[in-house]
């Protein structure tokens, strides 16, 4: 029988390993319960009745953010999550894996549609990065979130995080 102070000591060191499992976060949790409610921009994104100069269209400016400094929920600062989401590439490696994106809410968010609200962006770096080919589907991302602002080519983020882990996205069955 282990004598109680070795068996107090691997409970000491194993906390740590439980206490490091993140936590679930949903996009809602991302937004102060006491903003304003944010109103989507109807403008069209491309005017339909022009669709012969398709090509015109599709490189017409990329879509306004409506809320590039949205509140954010400072109190996820340094927290350990997990956030599903959609990829969307800023920096692309040689081997074709996006190490630097911005994850958002939703498909074609920041590409096809207008991006979502600074507070609905996590700005995301990856050592190993995803495959561009594989960008098409959802994805976890976990690791420690930071209630820091930054700014791309797409998008204003309100939040950031360097990423532990990236998986697949699969509905629980």
């Amino acid at each position: 029988m282990m004598p109680r102070a070795v068996l107090a000591l691997l409970m000491l060191v194993a906390l740590p390993l439980w206490a490091v499992e993140p936590k679930d976060l949903t996009w809602s949790e991302m937004i102060p319960p006491d903003a304003a409610p944010e109103v989507p921009n109807m403008t069209p994104l491309h005017d339909l009745s022009k669709m012969s100069d398709a090509l015109s269209a599709e490189s017409a400016p990329a879509a306004k953010q409506d809320m590039p400094n949205a509140p954010v929920v400072n109190s996820l600062d340094g927290k350990n999550i997990r956030l599903p989401g959609y990829i969307v590439p800023l920096e692309v490696s040689e081997e074709g894996r996006t190490t630097e994106f911005l994850l958002v809410p939703y498909f074609g968010a920041c590409i096809h549609v207008p991006p979502p609200p600074s507070n609905q962006i996590v700005h995301v770096k990856s050592e190993v990065g995803v495959k561009l080919d594989e960008l098409y589907q959802p994805y976890w991302i976990e690791g420690a979130l930071q209630v820091k602002a930054s700014t791309s080519e797409l998008a204003d983020a309100g939040y950031q995080m360097e990423a532990d882990k990236i998986y697949a996205y699969e509905l629980p069955e």
